[in-house]
């Protein structure tokens, strides 16, 4: 997908700049260089990187708070949607993000690409249970777990202002009603423009329901 393509598919929503778009080639590059070593991501959809993984990550960029700043991306497995979005914001002033993957080898691949990119993240390689970080504005993950269990999981990490950003498939809305049961937020959703069937889900005002 060349830059033109790249903005085109985008439609108006996080258009990247050329700067952007070189840094995500060379970590498209390194993504297909490392796959068959550490299974990144499937290797069915490698052919289609560009449209499975980096839009469906730039797509939220169109959907964040006008302040971005700590943001702590968990379960960063091979860079998504963290390090694209980290390669599409760094320039933004007071923008820091920290990657968080307990896997060592992806954490090497994390740090190599973010060296090529010539970006600075923080990567830590350990469990979300473990890490020791300053409370995030922002905070996401990827298909790595329930909604329900990612509020969990990540609610330690959070204040009274912070900002989910979850996005998720088919089964989002069951997702949504289990964990609506267990905790109260603001909830906005966002059909994602890679998958009909799929939705970005943005929380805040998140609390544990007291009845739980």
């Amino acid at each position: 997908m060349n830059f033109e393509s790249l903005n085109a598919r985008l439609d108006g929503n996080a258009i990247v700049s050329r700067e952007t778009y070189s840094r995500l080639e060379i970590y498209v590059n390194e993504l297909k260089r490392w796959n068959p070593k550490i299974n990144l991501v499937a290797p069915n959809s490698l052919h289609e990187t560009w449209e499975r993984h980096i839009v469906d990550s730039l797509q939220i960029a169109s959907f964040l708070p006008s302040k971005i700043t700590n943001w702590v991306d968990v379960g960063s497995g091979g860079g998504f949607p963290g390090l694209v979005l980290a390669a599409h914001l760094c320039e933004k002033p007071e923008f820091s993000m920290t990657l968080v993957e307990s896997d060592q080898r992806k954490c090497t691949f994390l740090r190599t690409c973010a060296r090529l990119m010539g970006i600075k993240v923080t990567v830590l390689a350990e469990r979300i249970e473990d890490i020791d970080v300053e409370k995030a504005n922002i905070v996401s993950a990827r298909a790595l777990a329930s909604l329900d269990k990612l509020l969990e999981l990540t609610f330690p990490l959070s204040h009274d202002d912070t900002f989910y950003i979850f996005p998720k498939g088919k089964n989002w809305n069951n997702e949504l009603t289990i964990a609506q049961k267990n905790w109260q937020m603001g909830v906005q959703k966002h059909q994602s423009i890679t998958d009909k069937d799929a939705q970005i889900l943005i929380l805040n005002e998140v609390r544990k329901d007291a009845q739980n």
